[in-house]
């Protein structure tokens, strides 16, 4: 697993008579409820990839916007949060000989680096959470489209990437409560990923502990 961990991070590293005093109002924003608490359930879909434990305010719908054209996949889904106007979309590959790990992983950072010339600062987080899958966590400063990107992977067969997005004009501070508060579903999910093969089930409570448990997080940002 050591030697996996090293190849993901290798690739990572490579690649205004008186005038009248006017006192402007601070901008004002929508006011955003959060829900009082997390709480989680299981995804764990016959015959797909993965599972995970997601929220118990979001669902999860097909993403079916590629479904019809080269490139789609099954297993792409939809993490919706309708009371906050948010969506995690979920891609996921399978690493090939056509597509290795190393073009997978050079393509979302790309992605995720699209952003770069709106975002005051890019900072990658790498995890590990015991259940072999590692992968990094890239929190965007500034009015950017998607605060939150990450890819999570085994460096062998399996290849999970997520983007969270907001239906609303970027603006980091109005959105802060919100992605402050999906911040850490985003990380529950992470650490309760698994791998399945076609038919397993694995809706396993002890297997999520160990995840939570496991979850080594190192921060680049200093």
């Amino acid at each position: 697993m050591l030697r996996q961990t090293g190849i993901f991070l290798l690739i990572m590293a490579m690649v205004a008579c008186r005038p009248h005093v006017f006192t402007p109002k601070p901008p004002g924003y929508f006011k955003i409820d959060t829900p009082a608490r997390h709480e989680y359930r299981v995804f764990d879909e016959p015959g797909f990839p993965y599972t995970f434990e997601y929220p118990v305010y979001s669902d999860i719908t097909p993403d079916t916007s590629f479904q019809d054209q080269k490139g789609g996949n099954p297993y792409w889904i939809n993490v919706n949060f309708p009371g906050l106007g948010g969506v995690i979309n979920i891609t996921y590959k399978q690493i090939t000989e056509k597509e290795p790990l190393s073009f997978l992983v050079q393509k979302a950072y790309d992605m995720s680096f699209f952003h770069h010339e709106k975002a005051d600062y890019i900072d990658p987080t790498f995890f590990d959470n015991g259940n072999k899958v590692y992968g990094v966590i890239y929190n965007l400063g500034g009015n950017v489209a998607s605060k939150f990107q990450f890819t999570a992977t085994d460096s062998v067969k399996n290849f999970f990437r997520g983007a969270m997005y907001f239906d609303v004009t970027p603006n980091a501070d109005s959105l802060k409560p919100a992605n402050d508060f999906i911040a850490k579903d985003i990380q529950h999910m992470l650490y309760t990923l698994m791998w399945k093969t076609p038919g397993e089930v694995k809706t396993n409570a002890a297997s999520a502990i160990k995840g939570e448990a496991n979850m080594n997080i190192k921060s680049t940002t200093k």
